[in-house]
Order: C-alpha cells, then sequence, then structure tokens
C-alpha cells in the first residue's frame, strides 16, 4: 500500500473522501493534517473549535497533526509554512496526500504545483463526481453533519447550525452547490462509518464575521478564484459548537 496522508478539513468532503480512500485499501493513510488559527484555536475557514477536532481524529482512529497560521495569515506565509510541512512528510516517506476537492480547478492545479516542488502527488477520491449524488451518497452511508460557517453574501444566519438533511437541500438556493464546493458553507461531520463512536456537542453562539482583505491581492490566502473572492468572500456566519 502506498503510504499518505490526509487533509482533513473536519467536513462532510473530507469525510466521505477518507471513507472511499479506506475502502480502495491502495493507500495506507496514517495522519491527518489540519491548518489551524492559533490565534483564536480553530480550524481554519472552517471556525470549528480544535477541541471537536481532536475528538474526530480519536474516534476515527488516525493519528491528528496540526500546522498553525496566524489570524491575518499572508499567502507567502501560508506557502512558506505548507512547503516546510510537505517537505517534512515527504522525508517520513509521504508520497501521496489525500484531498477531499470535487471540481475547483484552480485549487487543485495550485495544490499539485506546490507538491510537485516537494516530490508529492495529490489524491482526489470525489475528483469531478456529481456533488448531488456525493451527498446522498454521504448520508446514505449514515455520516450525520452540520453547518459551522455559511457565506454571509449568498446564504442567511437560519443556514448555520443546521444539521444536514433531505430538507436542508430542499431549502437552498438554486445558485448554491449542494455540497458548498464554491465556499458557499462548512461543516462539522460528527458520526458516521469512519467514526468508532459519535462525536457529542453542544450547539452555541451564532455570529457573524466580516474580513478586510489584504490590499495586495496577492497575499490573500483564498480557497476559491479571485474573482469571487473579490464579489463575495468577507463575511460569514459561524455556529459554535462545544464538546461534551
Amino acid at each position: 500500500m502506498k503510504k499518505a496522508y490526509f487533509n482533513w478539513s473536519s467536513g462532510k468532503d473530507s469525510s466521505l473522501a477518507l471513507y472511499k480512500v479506506l475502502q480502495y485499501k491502495e493507500y495506507q493513510v496514517d495522519k491527518l493534517i489540519t491548518n489551524i488559527n492559533k490565534d483564536y484555536q480553530r480550524v481554519s475557514m472552517h471556525g470549528l473549535h480544535e477541541s471537536l477536532l481532536e475528538a474526530q481524529a480519536k474516534s476515527i482512529g488516525i493519528a491528528l497533526e496540526k500546522i498553525e497560521f496566524p489570524a491575518d495569515v499572508t499567502m507567502d506565509l501560508y506557502n512558506q509554512k505548507m512547503k516546510e510541512k510537505t517537505s517534512e512528510l515527504q522525508l517520513q516517506g509521504y508520497e501521496h496526500a489525500v484531498f477531499g476537492d470535487i471540481f475547483l480547478e484552480d485549487l487543485r492545479n495550485y495544490r499539485d504545483s506546490k507538491l510537485k516542488e516537494v516530490g508529492i502527488a495529490g489524491v482526489y477520491p470525489l475528483w469531478k463526481k456529481d456533488t448531488k449524488k456525493l451527498l446522498y451518497e454521504f448520508l446514505e452511508l449514515g455520516f450525520k453533519t452540520i453547518t459551522v460557517c455559511v457565506n454571509a453574501k449568498l446564504l442567511g444566519e437560519e443556514f448555520v447550525g443546521r444539521i444536514i438533511d433531505e430538507d436542508f437541500i430542499k431549502d437552498l438556493p438554486e445558485n448554491i452547490d449542494v455540497c458548498g464546493e464554491n465556499g458557499e458553507f462548512h461543516t462539522f461531520c460528527y458520526d458516521g462509518p469512519i467514526f468508532k463512536t459519535p462525536i457529542k456537542f453542544e450547539i452555541g453562539e451564532k455570529v457573524k464575521r466580516s474580513y478586510t482583505l489584504n490590499k495586495d491581492d496577492s497575499q490573500n490566502c483564498h480557497t476559491s478564484t479571485k474573482e469571487k473572492v473579490k464579489s463575495y468572500d468577507t463575511s460569514f456566519w459561524y455556529c459554535d459548537l462545544h464538546l461534551k
């Protein structure tokens, strides 16, 4: 089996991708890697407290490593720290990095180009799959997930802190991808076939946070295209979760 680490976001796409790669038995995944906002002890982008992330890793049974970034991280700093970590992983014998990405070509190209610099190849178990079919497969497998962050210019407060089910899917506006692949929403997966036991949590307060982009656009850390970020990726609703 090929030695691989998994880029774990704590959400549903990561959970389904990990499930699939473990089923394939082509890769030996023995490490989860997650980016953390060290100023707030939360998963980058998702806003999930790292205590719940740690509970996930414990239930999955795969070792977790965190890469810590400041809240105001620039693209240069991000690239530097990621190259340091991927170089370290390559020296440990990791030749493959698994991601839960589905269809963002620019993001995959970015990931693959950076990994190639250190001799690692990207693996994408969900790539180019129909997102609606993926979400229904996710639910049919018994996974459970809740939204923890939504793009405030695309979805209202009522969409954050919601369990994803048939009603959630029906309530989504037509312009929203059902898997939130364009960054419309992010999730926390708390149960399913990859977990030995469910993660128990309580739902806390909802808050809206807005961010100011760096005047030098090349220093903004994006997960979608620059055009999309400039138009809407600056304001988000978050729902805080507390580990029981």
